[in-house]
């Protein structure tokens, strides 16, 4: 689609939102936020800081840091915060200096900070002039004390009953870590309406998008054992990948899909999915979609994703779901995470997934993931996830091992990629990593978060502030309302302020609620016009249509009534008349937006030669050619 992102599509991600003082996960892209193009972002890892200030800072609203001696620090050395506003460094009459973590520093030991021979020491004494840092730090000092987010800690479970009193969602998890430890961890509700068994720290629930930062982590784990590199291209690693446009098709790396900026559309392969074609197949077609400039815009793409982890996994000799918890699940003990939808679905704990109808929350909906599992198919507890995010925020140590390289790691942690533009003339854009959104807060501290929703029953949450040790993950069994980011965004700010300071649900519920409206066909295809003109007879449409992205449709009638029959299981749809030679059918699957139109094109000698799929037409490939 390009222009927009479409609700659903397979695990939907969410764009980060820097709301003031605070930066949260949204789901933007029919709000407003989200620009169809983006201004692409180098590899940031890249613009190392050396000598005095010799890198280039692209991006608006550069922060003044603080030079010695300027925080404020209150009890056992823990820093405090003051305000939100940004700070100034001073010394050696430079001024403000532009802020390291713009140029990819974003935690201490990431990379290196020179700034040239240290100044002399300066006289001491009554009347000298205090002594001058070499440097300004190379990220904003911790402020949360450990009783701040106790206090944050111990009015969870009132912003959870809260939340789920007003969406009336089955069941929710919640774990949090602070400081490499577990301080929280706890299940609410019940794991499907209608049954008395209750969600706990140990249910497996469906992570959707939240898979592609342990994808991500798998990958880092694979380039610290020299596998492969992040810059290698994805032909190196499966030759018969291709993209429409051969030079892109040869240099397109590992590094470009998981970072979203290939140029492929937004979300595309999911309809694919939702027809029931394989993986393979998927990606095999990815080749037809038309590209946005490369590297210069960002595009949601479960399939894109998938393709590099895939690479990755056949560099090794292995399957993804067999690489992912060789690499990643049983080394750190995530006995109960996987990358395979059938262990989910044994799982004799595990969550349902719910939608609502007509007001109230129903199970039954089956979301099988397999084919984009590196970006939306891995399922988890949130006692397990609790490891990996302590995994991520100690660079990938766990255990006192080093069980994923730290440098691998921190190239996900960084941005690659301009993914939202700043809501407020001085405000701040939004960036994509390798698998995480990525963001700074007021104070300058490095933000990770990613959001995954299927439409057909799950929401998720994690988000992490490496700079405090805090994170939190959030796990629901329930269609996006905008529930696990309230919790979360509640939290840190709970945590940061001392109380809750936004209405985060309904900040979230009205995004998503947005987003759906905005998905939705133009016209009311159940109410067809006044003096609708008559559709022909049933001969003149029926027959086999080509289509060589979404292989062949047929329409014939049955009973009397017209049905269109597409995907490799022949699913049928029946089709119910508008408008002259304009029909509707009724979409099924994540992607599903009620009815849409099919139109025909009618010949001289009065029969249909082409068809036109209205949902299936985002980039122009849902046009079909009678054989």
């Amino acid at each position: 689609m390009g222009a927009r992102r479409r609700k659903g599509r397979g695990a939907r991600g969410v764009t980060a939102v820097l709301v003031p003082g605070m930066l949260v996960s949204g789901a933007l892209a029919s709000c407003g936020v989200a620009a169809p193009r983006q201004i692409g972002v180098p590899d940031l890892r890249q613009a190392a800081v050396t000598g005095s200030g010799e890198a280039a800072v692209t991006g608006s609203g550069e922060a003044a840091v603080t030079g010695s001696g300027e925080d404020t620090a209150t009890g056992s050395g823990e820093d405090t915060a003051t305000g939100s506003r940004r700070v100034r460094a001073t010394g050696s009459g430079q001024g403000r200096v532009t802020d390291p973590r713009r140029v990819g520093v974003p935690v201490p030991g990431r990379a290196t900070l020179t700034a040239g021979p240290a100044p002399a020491p300066t006289p001491t004494g009554a009347g000298a002039t205090p002594s001058l840092a070499p440097a300004p730090p190379a990220q904003a000092p911790p402020s949360l004390t450990r009783s701040a987010v106790d206090d944050a800690v111990a009015g969870l479970g009132g912003l959870v009953r809260d939340t789920m009193a007003r969406t009336g969602i089955p069941g929710m998890a919640v774990a949090v870590v602070h400081r490499d430890r577990d301080v929280y961890l706890k299940g609410f509700g019940v794991r499907r309406v209608g049954a008395p068994d209750p969600v706990g720290p140990d249910t497996v629930f469906q992570l959707a998008s939240v898979s592609k930062p342990l994808a991500s982590t798998v990958v880092a784990g694979a380039v610290g054992r020299k596998a492969v590199s992040w810059d290698d291209p994805v032909v190196k690693h499966d030759p018969g990948f291709a993209l429409k446009d051969p030079w892109v098709t040869r240099h397109v790396t590992l590094a470009d899909l998981f970072s979203h900026r290939s140029g492929l559309p937004d979300h595309a392969g999911d309809l694919l999915e939702d027809l029931g074609y394989d993986r393979r197949y998927i990606l095999g077609r990815l080749r037809e979609e038309p590209l946005a400039p490369f590297r210069a815009h960002y595009a949601y793409t479960n399939f894109g994703l998938t393709e590099a982890a895939v690479a990755v996994a056949k560099a090794r000799g292995t399957s993804w779901e067999a690489l992912s918890s060789e690499v990643l699940y049983e080394p750190l003990g995530m006995t109960s995470t996987s990358s395979r939808f059938a262990d989910y679905a044994r799982a004799p704990d595990r969550a349902f997934t719910h939608v609502r109808v007509g007001g109230r929350w129903e199970p039954g909906h089956v979301r099988d993931p397999q084919a984009q599992s590196p970006a939306g198919g891995a399922s988890s507890t949130v006692r397990d996830m609790t490891r990996w995010m302590r995994l991520q925020m100690r660079n990938g140590r766990f255990g006192g091992k080093q069980l994923i390289d730290a440098a691998a790691l921190e190239r996900t942690h960084v941005p690659h990629i301009v993914s939202g533009p700043p809501r407020a003339p001085a405000g701040e854009p939004a960036f994509y990593g390798l698998g995480w959104n990525v963001g700074y807060d007021d104070r300058g501290r490095l933000r990770l978060n990613h959001s995954g929703a299927f439409e057909l029953g799950a929401a998720t949450t994690v988000t992490l502030l490496p700079t405090e040790g805090l994170g939190i993950v959030v796990l629901t069994n329930a269609a996006p309302v905008g529930a696990p980011e309230a919790v979360a965004a509640s939290f840190f700010d709970l945590a940061e302020n001392g109380r809750v300071t936004v209405d985060w649900l309904g900040l979230f519920g009205g995004l998503f609620a947005r987003m759906d409206e905005a998905d939705r066909p133009k016209a009311d295809y159940s109410r067809p016009p006044a003096g609708a003109a008559p559709a022909r007879s049933d001969a003149a449409y029926a027959g086999t249509y080509a289509n060589d992205y979404y292989g062949p449709l047929t329409i014939g009638a049955v009973n009397g009534t017209l049905v269109m029959r597409l995907g490799p299981r022949g699913e049928r749809f029946p089709l119910r008349h508008y408008d002259g030679d304009i029909f509707s059918y009724r979409t099924a699957g994540e992607n599903a937006v009620g009815l849409s139109g099919v139109t025909f094109t009618v010949g001289p000698e009065g029969t249909a030669t082409r068809v036109r799929l209205e949902n299936l037409d985002p980039t122009g490939l849902g046009v079909f050619t009678r054989r």
